[in-house]
């Protein structure tokens, strides 16, 4: 079997993390990347001959949820997984409204990005466990979509809000302690707590996710 692949995904490192994770399986070929949706159209007319695409959700240009809805209208051949950060149900809803084949956390290991790719290529419908009964109870009451989002409120202190404007500057964490007038331990710390009320795993996730909860 040689199962040809696409990453799209705006963030360099991660599509170098997704690729070392596949290259331990001779199975699979990553035919080519992208760093957004329009990117990856324009690629396709190129070369549609792909059996899967692992599309992030949260990208520039065209993001993954409107390039999956395309990609199936034009390529229905191409089985599309969403590899994203978040667990969060409104992209799960739209993500599957979409077409999508399956939705997988970026955090998942290499053996269970494998099964889940074969295991979406043969029919079924790669997701974390998490997500599944995320999905289940989506189906079951859809509009408990917008009862969530109404419950999701993220509560930052002030100087932890200070910090994140300084991180969306692009400040190191030695500047914003001098700004701040603080040591960069308790700087660390502030962002350590931000990261844990964002629900986040770095920088640019926490930036985004601050700017459309317009806590920043």
């Amino acid at each position: 079997m040689n199962v040809k692949i696409a990453i799209v995904d705006d963030n360099t490192f991660l599509i170098n993390t997704v690729k070392e994770k596949l290259s331990f399986f001779e199975d699979f070929n990553v035919k080519f990347t992208a760093m957004n949706g329009s990117e990856l159209l324009t690629q396709l007319e190129v070369n549609h001959n792909l059996d899967l695409i692992l599309m992030d959700i949260e990208m520039p240009v065209l993001n993954g949820i409107e390039s999956t809805e395309i990609v199936k209208n034009k390529y229905p051949h191409i089985k599309i997984i969403m590899l994203t950060t978040f667990d969060n149900d409104e992209h799960i809803f739209n993500a599957i409204k979409a077409g999508a084949d399956g939705y997988l956390l970026k955090e998942i290991n290499a053996k269970d990005l494998h099964d889940g790719i074969i295991d979406t290529l043969n029919g079924g419908a790669a997701m974390n466990p998490s997500i599944a009964l995320k999905t289940l109870k989506l189906l079951r009451n859809p509009l408990s979509i917008e009862n969530e989002k109404d419950k999701e409120i993220i509560k930052l202190s002030n100087r932890e809000t200070e910090v994140l404007e300084h991180l969306s500057k692009g400040l190191n964490y030695v500047q914003i302690a001098e700004n701040l007038i603080l040591s960069t331990g308790t700087v660390r710390k502030h962002i350590e707590n931000i990261y844990r009320k964002l629900q986040v795993h770095n920088k640019m996730e926490a930036v985004q996710k601050a700017k459309r909860n317009n806590l920043i």
